[in-house]
């Protein structure tokens, strides 16, 4: 945990929300996570399932796009590696995407991702959390409940999808959500690749103005 503040950024002890489309509303017996793409056999899982993973605790800085950085906040969760022993990747599978819920939709939300790095201990799937002024507690339905990925901290926090319902594995980088939306497909905020074009601000970007407690 590096607590160190990318450029453009500003430190907050809170933790913003903000999301596209409505609250995901977690039923159980409809949830399911799919892995698919370019791996040898699809595999869906149920939430029970997903649960039974190996799991560990992991303290990270999150930096988002609209300009907030939080440290030092600890995360429970299933590392990204422990999906990947489920399944057999194509030797060419280099790039993912996570996908989410948006509205109805399982897979209306995406954001893509190198597979290299996301082997380590700072990719993770989480549902519960705490700080220095929070004890432990369940994530909630507007952090991403059941189920939120967590990306390394040099991403910014859009390739953390929220409500998740799936990995796909792909032979080339193809863009997610926001990506296909002028955001870059990088996303690295210590370099600042906040948007495909540096010279231009996409419709839909939150600015700092309009963090929500």
């Amino acid at each position: 945990m590096s607590q160190q503040l990318p450029p453009g950024q500003i430190a907050t002890v809170k933790w913003p929300i903000l999301h596209e489309g409505d609250v995901y509303q977690f039923d159980e017996a409809s949830w399911s996570f799919k892995l698919f793409g370019a791996i040898e056999e699809e595999l869906s899982l149920s939430f029970s399932e997903v649960m039974t993973l190996p799991k560990l605790q992991k303290t990270v800085d999150m930096h988002c796009v609209t300009t907030w950085s939080k440290f030092g906040t600890t995360f429970e969760g299933i590392p990204f590696r422990e999906f990947i022993k489920l399944i057999k990747p194509h030797s060419d599978a280099k790039f993912i995407r996570i996908y989410g819920y948006l509205d109805d939709d399982p897979y209306g939300y995406s954001a893509n991702l190198p597979l290299d790095a996301l082997l380590g201990d700072d990719s993770l799937f989480v549902y519960r959390w705490k700080d220095d002024t929070h004890d432990w507690a369940n994530i909630s339905p507007k952090h991403g409940y059941p189920l939120r990925f967590i990306p390394p901290d040099t991403f910014y926090l859009w390739k953390g999808t929220k409500w998740v319902s799936g990995i796909e594995f792909m032979t080339e980088d193809q863009a997610g959500y926001w990506e296909n939306r002028g955001y870059s497909m990088t996303a690295n905020p210590f370099k600042e690749e906040r948007f495909s074009d540096p010279d231009s601000k996409p419709s839909g970007f939150f600015g700092a103005d309009e963090w929500k407690d």
